[in-house]
């Protein structure tokens, strides 16, 4: 496992905005009083949403404080799930999936567009539009290979319209999120090949069950 550290450099504070701190109440409102911990995640996602995608050690004071947590406790979960960014990362931040699926299906060319496109892992690119890691299985291995950037999933990659995408990005225009060569879902790539009519063989609609072989619904 990769040791996750906080970034040597911290803002000198943290504070919620009005409207995060209406909603972390929301969010400690859902639990049984004294149990207000179970809030923690919740929490510190909500502050790193608020820092530009990444989780700065006052956030974390923060939220232990607001929970009535020592801040180790919430320095230990903030460390351990890898959804929180420990380190600045781009205005983009491209999650790219590299397991066995994802592999299989040519993920190593969409590491190659990465590296050449933003540099090593890690690292938000001089402008501060990007930063890339290579995560694990994001659940999307119908369509891989695949990406997260920010919130939303690009699946069916090739060079060429990952190239693109990040084109758009970079140049501020809207993109599409999930397939990017029009499929829809997780359909076939040529579209459906079975369940493609509500009805029966005969015209009728539902499956079809010959005479005399009736369900019973008898439990005696």
């Amino acid at each position: 496992m990769t040791v996750r550290r906080l970034a040597e450099e911290q803002p000198a504070s943290f504070a919620f905005t009005p409207e995060n701190e209406a909603r972390c109440a929301k969010e400690i409102a859902k639990y049984p009083r004294g149990r207000a911990a179970s809030a923690v995640i919740a929490l510190l996602w909500l502050a790193q949403k608020q820092n530009n995608g990444w989780l700065p050690k006052p956030a974390i004071e923060t939220v232990a404080a607001m929970l009535g947590l020592p801040p180790i406790r919430a320095l230990e979960i903030a460390t351990f799930y890898t959804m929180f960014n420990l380190a600045p990362v781009g205005k983009y931040f491209v999650q790219f999936c590299g397991t066995t699926p994802c592999m299989l299906a040519g993920a190593d060319t969409i590491k190659a567009v990465l590296a050449r496109r933003i540099g090593p892992p890690e690292q938000v690119t001089a402008d501060g539009l990007f930063s890339w890691a290579e995560v694990e299985c994001l659940g999307a291995c119908c369509n891989a290979p695949m990406v997260q950037i920010n919130d939303d999933y690009y699946e069916d990659l090739t060079p060429e319209n990952f190239e693109v995408l990040l084109d758009k990005l970079a140049a501020g225009k809207p993109v599409k999120p999930g397939s990017q060569i029009g499929r829809h879902t997780s359909e076939p790539i040529g579209g459906l090949t079975s369940l493609t009519s509500l009805y029966g063989v005969d015209g009728h609609s539902g499956p079809q069950i010959k005479p005399g072989l009736e369900p019973s619904f008898d439990r005696d």
